[in-house]
């Protein structure tokens, strides 16, 4: 299929939309609220349906102190920042919510960005330059990918996971830098990071961790990928964060050495052109942040339920992908399978969303169902009945 981005004319918009649908690959939609106070969403026909599609993994976006911190926050400084942060809008919630991020994930300096997109692109866009080689996982976010090609350098993936293949193209043409998922999106499987660490230092490149899925639920503390594996920041150089998932906020954020956030302020277009996150979404950040340290007890549960979905799962056969985090995929087989799937899903009151091409390769099409520590046993439980129950009609429809 022709991209769609080529298609300029506006007689040709519907045609390829109609193509789209045809595929089964056109997205949709859908208006849902938050309802109760558990993981519950309201449809807009009516319909309660139970969430297992957010990224919100310890139950923080409804958490009532975040809305506390976000209300008083905008009470003494206002609803939005009104400028980038170089011109007026770097405000102290801003200051301390870097300064605490530095600390919690063992950097020396934190910088903050409106989304984990920006960040991405402040970040390759920064450090590489024009024709300068590019190393990424073949499943890197989508956001990394277009980081290196607006760099300007020549972009080369390698295959999902294969810390061999990085190291045999990075032998071949030594990289400027190589850029990972910690934990991926859409895989629920992390990155060979220690190896990917090696294969860096002996080239002299930087090495890009985007850790969305990971920071506040992998390793002992919640500090993520990096923490698991135990890596410092001379080991991985560049952390890339998100407050929009684990810690149930908004925003991003970049962390390592104080010569590198500097240099983005200096330098990052993403970061300089871009009016400053509000400081109240700061100071919800700063309560969630909280929260991770001290309710430990959010990613045991979790935890839990990781192994208990899985175990359920394979009692049924479901054809589930390897993954130890709370995103679990469950391969359909085909589109037309996977929205079968999330039509029985919704009808039997879950919400589950299709993945499809090209967020997934052709073929690889799936369910990606993510669980949160607000999530209850007998949520989960029926849960895998729902999905066992709709991957079986879904094959033979």
């Amino acid at each position: 299929m022709q991209p769609l981005a080529s298609k300029r004319t506006a007689a040709s918009l519907g045609a390829a939309l109609a193509q789209l649908q045809a595929q089964q690959l056109r997205r949709e939609r859908r208006t849902l609220s938050a309802h109760g106070t558990g993981r519950e969403l309201l449809a807009a026909d009516g319909r309660v349906l139970i969430d297992f599609s957010s990224n919100d993994y310890l139950g923080l976006t409804r958490h009532p102190g975040l809305a506390a911190a976000l209300a008083a926050a905008a009470e003494r400084c206002g609803t939005g920042a009104g400028a980038s942060h170089l011109i007026s809008g770097h405000g102290p919630e801003h200051e301390r919510l870097e300064q605490e991020l530095a600390q919690f994930t063992g950097r020396e300096a934190a910088l903050l960005f409106s989304t984990g997109y920006m960040a991405n692109l402040a970040v390759l866009t920064a450090l590489a330059g024009r024709g300068q080689a590019l190393l990424l996982d073949r499943l890197s976010h989508a956001s990394l990918i277009d980081g290196a090609r607006l760099s300007g350098g020549r972009v080369r993936r390698y295959a999902h996971a294969d810390a061999g293949a990085a190291a045999t193209l990075a032998a071949a043409a030594p990289p400027a830098l190589i850029a990972t998922d910690g934990v991926f999106s859409m895989d629920g499987d992390l990155a060979p990071l220690p190896d990917l660490a090696r294969t860096a230092h002996a080239h002299g490149a930087w090495l890009v961790v985007d850790d969305a899925h990971g920071l506040g639920v992998t390793g002992a503390r919640g500090g993520g990928t990096l923490e698991h594996y135990g890596l410092s920041q001379q080991q991985v150089p560049v952390l890339v964060g998100t407050l929009g998932k684990a810690f149930g906020s908004f925003g991003a954020f970049v962390a390592g050495s104080a010569q590198l956030i500097e240099l983005l302020i200096q330098q990052a277009r993403a970061y300089i052109y871009t009016t400053a996150l509000p400081q109240p979404v700061a100071a919800a950040s700063r309560a969630a942040l909280a929260l991770i340290r001290s309710e430990g007890w959010r990613r045991q549960r979790l935890g839990e339920h990781v192994a208990r979905f899985r175990a359920r799962a394979r009692e049924r056969g479901l054809p589930l992908l390897e993954s130890a985090t709370p995103i679990q995929p469950l391969l359909a087989g085909s589109a037309a399978a996977a929205l079968r799937m999330q039509q029985a899903l919704t009808a039997a009151g879950f919400w589950v969303v299709a993945i499809r091409a090209p967020t997934v390769p052709a073929g690889r099409e799936r369910l990606r169902v993510t669980l949160s520590a607000t999530h209850t046993d007998a949520q989960v439980e029926a849960l895998c009945t729902a999905l066992a129950q709709a991957f079986e009609r879904a094959q033979v429809s």
